[in-house]
């Protein structure tokens, strides 16, 4: 019988309950809390395959994206390598966690075999020469998509941010900017929050005429645009 994993922050009442509706329906359900780490999920995969039984792992991560999938399976196939006859594991593939912990959306991701990925032949992370050293640049720019930011508008920010940054050729280059998207950097607020190093300048950004001033007065010009600063100038 194949091993059902929710994997994710599973920590406390949610989880708790999220395992009780799911395991209504489904026999062999169980909770993997990765909050502080997934050495508990290394662990419970080994006895798993150990055993030769199918897993699936029902991803809760709430920041899960494409590259964080890739990763758990390919720390998944690593696993599995040094297990002879394997057995198949699986990792859900919708972003279950960023709808919040649904039992619905579980067990229609469980009961799917087209939103499960399988493991094995994620094939090996790319490399290029030029990923070997830092790109030149002057400035080093951190954007916050973290989840409040990105409510108040960060994404499309971005867009601007990077288009004005190539349009002045101000973008990668030993003269102008990397530009580095971030998770939370506080104070979420007052966001969305652009922070320019090495001057440790913070902006609160609402529209895309701010964005282009900061590109045209700071950026270009040497002069950080003081009423729209989140710091103490």
């Amino acid at each position: 019988m194949k091993a059902i994993l929710l994997v994710g922050p599973l920590a406390g009442a949610q989880g708790e309950r999220l395992l009780r509706e799911v395991s209504m329906r489904l026999a062999d359900v169980e909770c993997v809390d990765t909050g502080d780490g997934f050495e508990g999920l290394w662990a419970r995969l080994r006895a798993g395959f150990a055993e030769r039984r199918d897993v699936l792992l029902v991803d809760l991560e709430p920041s899960a994206d494409g590259a964080y999938l890739d990763w758990l399976r390919a720390e998944v196939a690593a696993l599995q390598a040094h297990y002879p006859q394997a057995p198949v594991a699986n990792v859900t593939a919708s972003a279950l966690g960023r709808r919040g912990l649904e039992a619905a959306a579980v067990l229609a991701a469980i009961e799917d075999p087209a939103q499960q990925l399988e493991c094995r032949d994620v094939g090996a992370v790319p490399a290029q020469p030029d990923w070997w050293a830092p790109p030149p640049h002057r400035r080093h720019l951190f954007l916050c998509t973290g989840p409040r930011c990105v409510r108040r508008g960060a994404l499309p920010l971005w867009k601007t941010l990077r288009r004005e940054l190539i349009r002045l050729d101000l973008y990668e280059n030993a003269e102008g900017a990397l530009l580095t998207r971030t998770g939370c950097q506080f104070p979420c607020n007052r966001g969305p929050l652009l922070t320019v190093y090495p001057e440790r300048v913070w902006y609160g950004l609402r529209s895309d005429e701010q964005v282009c001033r900061v590109v045209v007065e700071h950026l270009r010009d040497g002069v950080p645009v003081a009423e729209l600063r989140v710091d103490e100038p």
